[in-house]
């Protein structure tokens, strides 16, 4: 399972939007976005690399939480819908303490490399909630 904290200079509401608008969540993460932030509805992510992340939406409490499935269209490791994406927010002064927990991954090595790549784009989220622009997502 992945646990990561982040402190966010932006308020809980507006990192909640970078979550669940498609244009936003484009702009910190992928090249493309289709989020329907609804219980059952899509999460589709395209990577730079040309594969799409993809899940469905399980809870979304605004500005609070959002908890989605998790995988890879074509992969046989890390299938969409075999692992789960939970994320927390809670205000903290005029910034954000974001919470993902990534759980359902099949072995260390999908661990890992699940962790440097949310690790990056948490980054990338912190730098476009406070105003930054974080460069186009390549790898």
């Amino acid at each position: 399972m992945i646990e990561i904290e982040r402190r966010i200079n932006a308020p809980t509401t507006t990192v909640f939007s970078y979550f669940t608008d498609s244009s936003l969540y484009s702009r910190w993460m992928g090249v493309e976005a289709q989020i329907d932030a609804r219980p059952g509805g899509i999460y589709r992510v395209l990577v730079p690399q040309g594969t799409h992340a993809r899940g469905t939406f399980s809870e979304v409490d605004p500005p609070n939480r959002l908890v989605f499935t998790w995988g890879w269209e074509g992969s046989v490791e890390v299938p969409p819908g075999s692992s789960r994406v939970e994320i927390t927010l809670t205000p903290d002064g005029d910034g954000t303490i974001l919470r993902l927990v990534h759980s359902g991954l099949p072995n260390a090595g999908s661990i890992s490399g699940h962790t440097e790549g949310w690790e990056r784009y948490l980054d990338r989220l912190g730098t476009v909630t406070a105003g930054g622009d974080p460069g186009a997502d390549m790898v």
